[in-house]
């Protein structure tokens, strides 16, 4: 372009600034664009180089089920994986929960085993006192 073809019209002018309206011309006739107006011509494709194009299309598509299959039998792999990790905890969650409820449930019942025995001591205790008042009694009475 050449600067004949540019007009600059001053629009405002302020103290903050100024504005401007640039205004540019009209392309020459003879100028070409950057693309071609005609589209391109098409080539004449043989049967041979079609079958080729056909058969690499072909194994494009195979290639790509082959990669899509490939990839879902990993995930059901995985997918596998993580429920045999999950049933495996929780037998292994289930057995700790029972072995501590039996190691609670014989602590329980040592403990009152335990108590049982405490009780029983006590009883017999009391028994041998009693016995002992008994004949504390009849000493008494037998001496009046």
């Amino acid at each position: 372009m050449a600067s004949s073809d540019i007009k600059v019209k001053e629009l405002d002018k302020r103290a903050s600034g100024q504005a401007f309206e640039v205004i540019l011309g009209n392309p020459a006739p003879d100028a070409k664009g950057d693309f071609p107006l005609s589209p391109q011509k098409k080539k004449d494709w043989s049967l041979e180089e079609i079958q080729k194009k056909l058969e690499a299309a072909e194994e494009r598509r195979k290639s790509h089920e082959a990669e899509v299959l490939k990839h879902l039998a990993e995930k059901r792999e995985h997918e596998k994986e993580v429920q045999q990790k999950a049933l495996e905890e929780n037998n292994n969650f289930s057995k700790m929960a029972e072995e501590k409820l039996n190691q609670k449930m014989e602590a329980t019942k040592e403990n009152r085993t335990a108590i049982m025995a405490a009780m029983n001591e006590k009883f017999k205790e009391k028994d041998k006192k009693l016995e002992e008042v008994r004949k504390n009694k009849e000493n008494k009475e037998a001496v009046i």
